[in-house]
């Protein structure tokens, strides 16, 4: 199991999606989700409408690329607007070595996204459970916004259709998270899964500590 950190490895709010945040997953070795937004034409770090102040991608993905070691920090990028394809590819471009995935643009969009050959995962949920463009999506966004309507079937079936598979972690949505990670530890072995979480230390205690 891969653990990402999700919009860095903050402490407090304030530090989501900072170069802070950034800094502390990478240097303990965890890839990250965070959100991608267009500002005056460049392309920027943001969960929400941009203020101009935020971190650029470019930035994000040179900090990504000095910190890797042997093993490469996945990148999961949550596209929030569309038409960022064209850009995001030339920025990719400078870094062939990251490994990075799209998901969450809209359906439509998705599209420009497998013309310009940035892997994508598409998204599946309750409410999407045949997710859009999955025959041609490099993995699946597993999410739950309710509660785990999933199990350990659903992912191996996933899994053996060479799909990776990134599930959300609860606490995401503000739910006890425990209970699916006990459900999840049978899976840890598996090199295909990620885990998006606000506790990456906690996380690897849980399923990759003997």
């Amino acid at each position: 199991m891969n653990i990402l950190s999700h919009r860095g490895y903050w402490k407090s709010n304030e530090e989501k999606n900072t170069q802070l945040a950034f800094d502390r997953s990478f240097s303990l070795g965890y890839g990250t989700e965070t959100d991608i937004r267009d500002f005056n034409g460049e392309l920027v770090i943001s969960h929400d409408i941009t203020q101009g102040s935020e971190m650029s991608l470019r930035a994000f993905l040179a900090l990504t690329s000095s910190c890797q070691a042997n093993i490469p920090l996945t990148l999961a990028l949550n596209i929030k607007a569309d038409g960022l394809a064209p850009l995001l590819r030339r920025a990719l471009d400078a870094y062939p070595e990251l490994d990075c995935f799209v998901f969450d643009m809209s359906v439509p969009d998705t599209r420009s996204y497998f013309d310009a050959k940035i892997p994508v995962f598409a998204r599946m949920s309750e409410v999407e459970q045949t997710p859009a463009w999955l025959a041609r999506s490099t993995g699946v966004w597993l999410d739950a916004f309710e509660s785990e309507w999933y199990n350990a079937s659903i992912i191996k079936t996933l899994l053996g259709q060479n799909k990776r598979v990134c599930i959300v972690s609860p606490e995401l949505h503000k739910r006890p998270y425990l209970p699916l990670w006990e459900n999840l530890r049978s899976l840890a072995h598996e090199p295909a899964l990620m885990l998006c979480t606000d506790y990456p230390e906690e996380a690897t205690a849980f399923f990759l500590k003997k």
